[in-house]
């Protein structure tokens, strides 16, 4: 396994005046970092893309940033599920500049949209539609897609692992992967270990988070169960560390986290990938 944080731990966006904070992550023992663009974060991605290379640090994106609510591939207009692809395809580019492994996300649809409906016939096939160019497209660079099921409280679209393997099925295509977010998936699983085992080789990556979205360790999630899950696949992927510094103006509150789970980056980092390791050593022996 390699393990890695994502930038938000750090900064509440990504510039080129960010670049010392992939050193920090080399100094605390990491093998990736993961960085949120949008429309609204500017930047070199080759000068950033260069030094991740430099120190030997692997880079994976998330759509984070400022996302046009129109631009969703499950929408029920035409015209905004095409812009939906656009726009991931603009990402997709983004990736290619930076020498980034994967586009990891809810990108099936858009997170805060929630159709509270039965959901129309072909919704899913016009998604996978779109999912498959898009990832016929990501494929040309060596970007993988990763497909992250989130909350009901976030998307309608896609909350379980099983309904994001539904998905792949439907939009056949060999670089679509699955990112399993523990936080996320909390409100919508009973049993870690058999969703985990039944996503199998399909596992591309998992976000490490508590239930309260903070340090692993002391709370709801079965770490046990996931580790011993992660074993039994032979998971060799990217065991990731996902959450808002609170200690940065009123960034945590405007990401809808209103109590304060990481003041500091470096101590979260630190203590979350220590127990983590402990847990997959755990697990192996």
């Amino acid at each position: 396994m390699k393990f890695g944080a994502h930038c938000y731990l750090f900064t509440d966006r990504w510039s080129d005046r960010q670049l010392p904070l992939l050193d920090r992550a080399r100094e605390l023992g990491l093998d990736m970092f993961e960085l949120s663009v949008g429309d609204d974060i500017i930047f070199d991605a080759r000068r950033t893309g260069a030094h991740a290379a430099s120190l030997g640090l692997d880079l994976l994106v998330g759509p984070g940033g400022a996302w046009p609510w129109e631009c969703d591939l499950s929408a029920d207009d035409a015209h905004h599920r095409a812009l939906g692809l656009e726009w991931h395809m603009r990402v997709v580019d983004c990736c290619a500049l930076l020498g980034a492994r994967a586009y990891c996300g809810a990108i099936y649809g858009h997170p805060g949209i929630v159709r509270k409906r039965r959901p129309p016939a072909d919704e899913l096939s016009r998604t996978a539609e779109g999912l498959h160019a898009l990832a016929e497209y990501a494929a040309r660079s060596n970007v993988v897609i990763a497909l992250e099921p989130m909350s009901h409280f976030r998307t309608h679209v896609a909350n379980t692992p099983a309904q994001i393997l539904h998905l792949i099925r439907l939009a056949d295509h060999t670089n679509l992967r699955v990112l399993f977010d523990t936080y996320h998936v909390v409100t919508e699983l009973r049993d870690y270990g058999a969703a985990l085992r039944d996503i199998g080789p399909l596992l591309y990556a998992l976000h490490a988070c508590e239930n309260d979205r903070g340090m692993p360790g002391g709370g709801l999630i079965p770490w046990k169960e996931i580790f011993r899950a992660l074993t039994d696949i032979r998971f060799d992927g990217y065991v990731g560390l996902e959450g808002y510094n609170s200690s940065i103006g009123d960034f945590a509150f405007e990401r809808g986290m209103f109590h304060n789970v990481c003041p500091d980056g470096d101590d979260f980092v630190r203590r979350g990938i220590a127990f983590l390791r402990e847990q997959a050593r755990t697990a192996q022996s």
